[in-house]
Parts: structure tokens; C-alpha cells; sequence
């Protein structure tokens, strides 16, 4: 199934054919409105050179002014093997089908809206056939019966005409274009972009990172630049400042030689204020009951960290760097790490 990218914003084109495997672009004169695009001949040569295949409008009121449109489009310079011009079902626009694909154009009869006018542009030979889905779902019509149909018509009758699933408003209405077997479909980028999305592929995928860099990475990339550290002679005060102002959730009180002896955290802190009040907060930190936290080494790997979280059921680990404190690894670190 050939798929198309419905869109005339040049960043968002730019973007998606660096995919590498849509087979071409469709866009209306509505899409160039809305882009504030006032030079059309000038994008359509842009948009040419963007894209493997371009779907432009040739617009006329009469058989004659639909042909002569897209012969002056085609004197532009314009590949006519890459390049199918879009013309909306008519009497007069099948009739303009029918001589154009006699010289070689390639024509996607568009706006179809009943099985009646795309029988009509598969005898006139149109390369493509353009039912509008969510269009006619907003009028309350079966639409995908619609397209079903038209794809069983070409398939009986041997039809040399591409169905294509147009008016795509959301990932179903993909995976109604594959399961009907439609020949094409075209896609605006905001519902391309959905298309490869899935909750479970992303938390699989994410553990795959996660487990990859606990067998990779050392402790020591992982911990954050700043080493929340204070020494024993210093206030509770003094470390609630330290970690209000990095963002941390507790401290690791050392010795004179840097050495750990201790974590403050912000629970500690809490439960303290509810028992002694403010002045807790002056209180030095000698005085508090201080437990050794738990250490691992900077230059291990991630693996090391993560086994003893789980053995002692701790939230925080001291990073050393022998012996040294260099920082301090949360067990929310661990989360969502790539």
C-alpha cells in the first residue's frame, strides 16, 4: 500500500520525507491557503523537488480548461511521471480524465463521495480514485463501506486505477485503509507521527534502556553535578538550605576527611519540626542519632547501585570515590535512565 503525506507546511514535508519511504505528497489549494501561500506555480516547483511523487489541483469549470491547466502546470518544468493532477469529479473532469491519461498524465479523480462517481473515474482511466472518509463520516454515510466497495470494483472488473483512503482524521481510520486493502492512503503528519506509537512498545522499550545502562554506565554518570554534602558541625538550618536550593531531597553529613557518617532528609526534617518545633532548626548537627548510610563506589556499575537499593531497602545511596563522598545516587535515578 502506497502511503502519502497530506500537507502543504514545508517544515513538516521537510521532516517527513526524511523518513525515506513515503511514496509522495498530496495537497489542495485549501492546505496552500491556510500556509498563507500566495505564489502557487513557485511551491509547486518547491514541493517537486521535495518529494518522489506530487499531487497538485487542476481546477477548470470545462473538460478543456481542466486540460489546458494541467498542460501549463506540465510546461512548468514539472516530471510528468512524477507529478498527478487532482481533479474534482465532474462530468466535465472525467471527460478531462480521459484525454489527459490518453497523453500520458497521471489523474486522481477526487472529492468522491458514491460508488456511482467512482465508477465513473475508473472507465475514464484515472490513475487514482479519491474517496473522502472523514469527510463523508461527518455527514453520517458508511464511508468505509464506500472505499470497500470501490476497492472490490477495481479487483472484479481489472480497473488500472489506485484506490485511495483520503480525509484520514485518526490511527483507526489507518487501520480501516489496511484492512480494507485499499491500493493507497494519504495521512496528514499529526496522525503519521501516531502511527508507530504504543504504550507497551514504549514501556518495553524503555526497560530495555533501563537495564541496558545498569550493565553499562558507572555510578559516577549518573549521579547529578552537584554533591549534597555538609559537614557534622553545621545546623539543621544550614542543611535545609542545601536542599531547598539543589532540588534535593537529603543531605550526606561527613567528617572533616569527607568521610560518611550520616543522611539528613527532608522526613527527618518534618517529623523533627513536628516534635520540637522551629527550634529544631538551629540545632547542630552532632546532635542528631546518625545512622552510616550505605555507599557505593563511583566507578561501578549502574547494576551496583540498583542491587542495593533493593538489599537495604534504602532510598538513597552515598556515591564514593575511595572512601570519599562525590555525590549522592536517589533511587528515582534509576527511573526512566538511558
Amino acid at each position: 500500500m502506497e502511503l502519502y503525506l497530506d500537507s502543504a507546511d514545508i517544515k513538516e514535508i521537510e521532516h517527513a520525507f526524511k523518513l525515506g519511504f513515503l511514496t509522495g505528497l498530496t495537497t489542495t489549494p485549501t492546505f496552500m491557503h491556510r500556509e498563507g501561500i500566495t505564489d502557487v506555480d513557485a511551491t509547486i516547483l518547491k514541493l517537486a523537488d521535495m518529494v518522489p511523487v506530487l499531487q497538485i489541483e487542476a481546477l477548470g469549470k470545462t473538460a478543456e480548461e481542466i486540460v489546458t491547466e494541467a498542460k501549463r502546470q506540465d510546461a512548468l518544468g514539472l516530471d510528468r511521471s512524477k507529478t498527478v493532477y487532482k481533479i474534482p469529479i465532474s462530468m466535465e473532469g472525467v471527460k478531462a480524465c480521459k484525454q489527459l491519461t490518453d497523453e500520458g498524465f497521471l489523474v486522481n479523480i477526487h472529492l468522491v463521495y458514491t460508488l456511482q462517481q467512482a465508477y465513473m473515474a475508473m472507465a475514464a482511466g484515472a490513475t487514482y480514485v479519491c474517496p473522502l472518509v472523514g469527510r463523508l463520516q461527518d455527514q453520517g454515510h458508511d464511508a468505509l463501506a464506500l472505499v470497500e466497495q470501490c476497492v472490490e470494483a477495481v479487483n472484479y472488473y481489472g480497473y488500472n486505477t489506485k484506490i485511495m483512503f483520503s480525509s484520514v482524521r485518526n490511527v483507526e481510520h489507518v487501520r480501516n485503509a489496511i484492512n480494507i486493502g485499499v491500493h493507497t492512503v494519504t495521512v496528514p503528519w499529526k496522525i503519521m507521527q501516531q502511527l508507530t506509537e504504543n504504550n507497551f512498545t514504549t514501556v518495553g522499550t524503555n526497560q530495555f534502556f533501563e537495564h541496558t545502562a545498569l550493565m553499562t554506565k558507572t555510578i559516577g554518570q549518573c549521579i547529578r553535578p552537584q554533591n549534597p554534602t555538609i559537614t557534622v558541625d553545621k545546623t539543621v538550618m544550614d542543611s535545609l538550605v542545601i536542599m531547598s536550593t539543589g532540588g534535593f531531597g537529603a543531605v550526606t553529613i561527613v567528617n572533616n576527611n569527607s568521610e560518611p557518617i550520616g543522611f539528613f532528609t527532608d522526613g527527618d526534617l518534618r517529623r523533627q519540626l513536628e516534635q520540637q518545633g522551629e527550634s529544631f532548626l538551629q540545632q547542630s548537627l552532632s546532635t542528631l542519632k546518625l545512622n552510616k548510610p550505605h555507599a557505593v563506589e563511583a566507578n561501578n556499575l549502574l547494576v551496583e547501585a540498583s542491587n542495593a537499593f533493593s538489599k537495604h531497602k534504602v532510598d538513597q545511596l552515598v556515591v564514593t570515590n575511595n572512601g570519599k563522598v562525590v555525590g549522592m545516587i536517589d533511587i528515582q535515578d534509576l527511573v526512566g535512565i538511558d
